[in-house]
């Protein structure tokens, strides 16, 4: 989401006249679009605003601006904690950003614009697009989940969905572009149309469907899926061979069932394995990737233990691992027992290791199959080569003269834990 964000910050500024500067060092505003989800994006932040603050030092014409869920959660101190910052706005308000420059060089102060309460569609804004044959598709906006360890649903509002029309008429515009894949965002894509007073009919399902029938579009792609909104629909949809490619991530945080309480993730261990079971059952070329949280506060060994047998049963092909992170006003920065580093540094290496030769099984298992790859750039490995995808969003290094976006079959010769090598056929 945030990438998409970013590729509307540029469209605005772009509108204004301004122009991409090759360097910071070269550049008369220096724009930091944040996350907020997890400490290490802070921690992150502050070391640009570091390198910001030199360079304002050296030109004090210089502005700094700090947009997404970091400026909005922090908005009370973030001003006295940086104020060689100009500009701070939330998520929401990234429209107002024009009349926030203008404000900032007509009083000389900082100025800032916060909203979560008001759902805002980035995705109607200009857009500078990061050249290739994929695109991003906002559908969704915020959350209404309220996980405890979670701080989305606090800077980015309550779930909203985005008109169909809307929504198709983008594809088909993007398509007319020369794209040719395209992934629908939304904190969670499955609760589309779901929220109260919606003035359409359709599910998420529906916009899988109507989708498929976009001329010209060769792959479609999703995230988030939350795992308690999958619904027999969407399985359905993914299982149809069309252009809905077989790859979900459904993130399942944790295995043990007293810990995904206290997360209030809604559902549990067993609901969450017999998900996977029928997912499979439906497509049984399916990829699946999750995302993984160790340290929660009061996980015991016997929880961690839980997640990693979680993740032998399911063979995840991919899987993102984190340290829980407390965040300012959700419940779960306020309940006790958290790990010490040493327990959950150790933790985390044995979760890694697990997935890592999960997915490397998997992958294994697919050496000498024959499989479409479309190609999204030229490999950072090999001179000659190109990196493309399959449908289950693995990445294949290969070597081939075919642009981006074209489909190509490839023949699986190597593997990873994460990647192929690939000989083309076709």
């Amino acid at each position: 989401m945030n990438d998409h964000d970013s590729e509307r910050i540029a469209g605005l500024l772009e509108e204004m006249g301004l122009a991409r500067s090759a360097t910071p060092e070269g550049a008369d505003l220096l724009v930091y679009n944040t996350c907020s989800i997890r400490e290490k994006a802070d921690n992150r932040l502050a070391g640009h605003l570091g390198t910001a603050a030199r360079l304002k030092r050296e030109d004090g014409e210089k502005l700094v601006v700090v947009a997404g869920c970091l400026a909005q959660s922090r908005r009370t101190e973030f001003l006295a904690d940086f104020p060689f910052v100009d500009i701070v706005v939330g998520p929401q308000n990234l429209h107002q950003l024009p009349t926030l420059l203008q404000r900032r060089l007509a009083c000389g102060a900082p100025v800032g614009a916060f909203d979560e309460a008001t759902t805002s569609w980035s995705a109607d804004l200009p857009r500078c697009r990061v050249p290739g044959p994929a695109a991003w598709v906002q559908i969704v906006a915020g959350c209404s989940n309220f996980c405890s360890y979670c701080i989305v649903p606090y800077v980015r509002g309550p779930e909203a969905s985005r008109p169909a029309a809307d929504i198709l008429a983008e594809v088909a515009r993007l398509v007319a572009d020369g794209v040719r894949q395209v992934t629908f965002l939304g904190q969670n894509v499955n609760a589309y149309g779901k929220e109260p007073g919606f003035a359409g009919r359709e599910r998420f399902a529906d916009i899988l469907e109507r989708s498929t029938s976009v001329p010209g579009l060769a792959r479609i792609r999703f995230m988030t899926s939350h795992p308690k909104d999958v619904s027999d629909a969407l399985i359905d949809v993914m299982a149809r061979p069309n252009q809905v490619c077989e790859h979900l991530h459904l993130p399942a945080q944790s295995g043990s069932d007293r810990i995904l309480s206290a997360m209030r993730r809604g559902y549990d261990r067993r609901g969450y394995l017999d998900l996977v079971r029928r997912l499979r059952g439906a497509v049984p070329d399916l990829a699946l990737t999750t995302d993984l949280i160790v340290g929660f506060p009061g996980e015991s060994e016997d929880d961690f233990m839980d997640t990693v047998s979680l993740v032998e049963e399911c063979g995840f092909d991919g899987a993102y691992t984190f340290v829980y992170s407390p965040r300012a006003q959700t419940d779960a920065a306020r309940l006790p027992g958290r790990s010490t580093c040493e327990v959950t540094e150790r933790r985390m290496g044995r979760l890694v290791t697990v997935v890592q030769e999960a997915a490397k099984d998997r992958n294994q298992a697919l050496l000498g199959r024959t499989v479409e790859v479309m190609v999204e750039r030229p490999s950072r490995q090999r001179s000659g080569e190109v990196m493309g995808r399959t449908r289950g969003h693995k990445p294949v290094n290969f070597t081939s003269g075919a642009a981006p976006g074209e489909l190509v079959m490839v023949e699986l010769t190597e593997a990873t834990s994460t990647s192929f090598r690939g000989r083309r056929v076709a």
